[in-house]
This record gives structure tokens, C-alpha cells and sequence, in this order.
């Protein structure tokens, strides 16, 4: 009887040697970074624009995709993220769109020593894919556009809130990025349009 089960116990140490060893599932890490294309506009004032921090509105703020899977019923992906949490990813894309749209001297960011007169404050309200019915990307963004001017007048010159709904063509993380991406881009490149009729009409900053 002792000899059958040391048989037996030697025949499943073999068995589970024999198989086949599983990779650690790690996550898969995505990018979503529109670029401007095309020539330059004329800069239309010699000022520089300060590109605030973005918010990203919860539970977008993660570095995890979200789905909305319900009205009331939304899912993290944890095995697919973003490279950086949205709120540096969305930043770093919008200061560069807006440097290569060349409205303003040059747009800075927030660790910036200069002291730029003209403020953009960005609220991301939603940056998610949406299952319920068909699969699209959906990107809500506002804009605050401010001068310093020594609380005399109101300091806001313009508040802009763009949405963006892209279909896409699966349900796969990578098509919920790329349509994010496409998302993000022309709620930029519409954006870019109303800001450069704002440079064109800026108020006079405190001591100018």
C-alpha cells in the first residue's frame, strides 16, 4: 500500500513538472497624445499663456480605462492603463497643440519661472468608453480662459465646455484609445479657433 502511494506521488511531481509555465499577467500600457498638424497661425500678441494643471473629473482620473457598461455602472481595467495618470498626459498634449498653434509667444507650464498675465485652467468632465449601445470613445473638456488684472474686473475672458462622441470600430482597449485620442484632438483643434479670436481682443493685464 506505502509502495502504491509513493508511486503515485512521484507520478503527479512529474506530471506538474511537465507542464507548461504561465507568464505573470502585467498591464498593457497606452498613450494618448493628439498632435497638431499643419503650418503655424501668426502669433497674435507678444504674451505668454500660462497652461494650468488639468483636473480630470472622478472616476476618470486613474490611470486605469473605464467603461461604462451601464446608466449607473462603470468598470476600471486594470490589466490596461495609461502610460501617466490623465491629467499630465492630457496637459503635456495641450501645452504642445497649443506651442505649435503659435496664438500666444509661447505656452508654459505650471514649473515655469516666468510670469505669464493670461491663465488656461482645463476641467476634464469625462474620458471614458461607452458600451451600453455601441462602443464610442466620449471626451467632455472645458476651458477657462483668465487674465490677471487685479481682481478690478471679472478675470475671466472666455469659458469654453466642448463634447466628443467617436464610434469605434471594436471593443478593444486600443480602439478605445485611439478614439479618446481622436476625441481629444478636435476638441483641441476647435478650441484653438476660439482661442485664437480671444488673443485677438485680449484685456489689458495689471501694469500694462
Amino acid at each position: 500500500m506505502m509502495k502504491r502511494i509513493f508511486l503515485i506521488a512521484v507520478a503527479l511531481s512529474l506530471t506538474a513538472c511537465s507542464l507548461p509555465s504561465r507568464a505573470p499577467v502585467t498591464p498593457t500600457s497606452w498613450m494618448v497624445s493628439p498632435e497638431r498638424t499643419g503650418v503655424p497661425r501668426q502669433a497674435r500678441t507678444d504674451f505668454w499663456l500660462k497652461v494650468g494643471a488639468v483636473s480630470v473629473a472622478a472616476p476618470y482620473d486613474g490611470k486605469s480605462l473605464v467603461y461604462r457598461l451601464g446608466d449607473q455602472r462603470y468598470e476600471k481595467d486594470f490589466y490596461n492603463t495609461y502610460s501617466t495618470i490623465p491629467s499630465e498626459m492630457i496637459g503635456n498634449a495641450e501645452r504642445q497643440w497649443l506651442n505649435n498653434a503659435n496664438i500666444f509667444a509661447a505656452a508654459v507650464g505650471q514649473g515655469n519661472s516666468f510670469f505669464p498675465y493670461y491663465t488656461l485652467q482645463t476641467s476634464v468632465n469625462e474620458f471614458y468608453g461607452d458600451y451600453r449601445v455601441r462602443p464610442e470613445a466620449v471626451v467632455s473638456v472645458e476651458f477657462f480662459l483668465t487674465v490677471i488684472n487685479g481682481s478690478k474686473t471679472n478675470p475671466l475672458i472666455g469659458a469654453n465646455r466642448y463634447t466628443k462622441r467617436i464610434p469605434l470600430k471594436d471593443n478593444t482597449p486600443e480602439a478605445l484609445v485611439l478614439g479618446q485620442q481622436q476625441a481629444l484632438a478636435e476638441i483641441f483643434k476647435q478650441y484653438e479657433e476660439q482661442l485664437y479670436q480671444y488673443a485677438g481682443k485680449l484685456p489689458k493685464p495689471i501694469g500694462q
